[in-house]
């Protein structure tokens, strides 16, 4: 029975997905006929459209992934570990010393070979 809910769904998914490619069609010329009337009104316009836009995007099974993903998403950022201040400054202190390191060898392996071909070249 779900896999028929799924398909009657997905059905009209494809007209949904033209709805708001209108709308977004809508909204760029919109913007373009109107370019006269102050951006604060334009914008208001557009944000207004792509709202709308969002919500029909939403009803399709690939928003309803979509928000899935940003909710499951947002539950992982919750579980993560952040650094203290003392870690974040010791590693970012590390990563420096060794950027300079690489450099100083870089550069005298530059000078280096640079001397050695005007040795060769004369």
């Amino acid at each position: 029975m779900n896999v028929q809910a799924d398909t009657a769904g997905s059905r009209f998914d494809s007209v949904r997905w033209v709805i708001v490619a209108l709308l977004v069609a809508l909204a760029v010329v919109g913007n373009q006929y109107y370019s006269a009337e102050p951006i604060l009104y334009r914008v208001l316009g557009l944000l207004a459209v792509g709202v709308v836009a969002a919500l029909v995007a939403f009803q399709t099974a690939r928003g309803r992934a979509f928000l899935s993903l940003l909710k499951e998403s947002r539950i992982e950022i919750r579980k993560v570990v952040w650094p203290t201040r003392q870690e974040t400054m010791q590693t970012t202190l590390i990563v420096v010393a060794v950027v300079l390191l690489m450099a100083l060898l870089l550069w005298g392996l530059d000078s280096l070979l640079g001397w050695l071909v005007s040795l060769v070249v004369g």
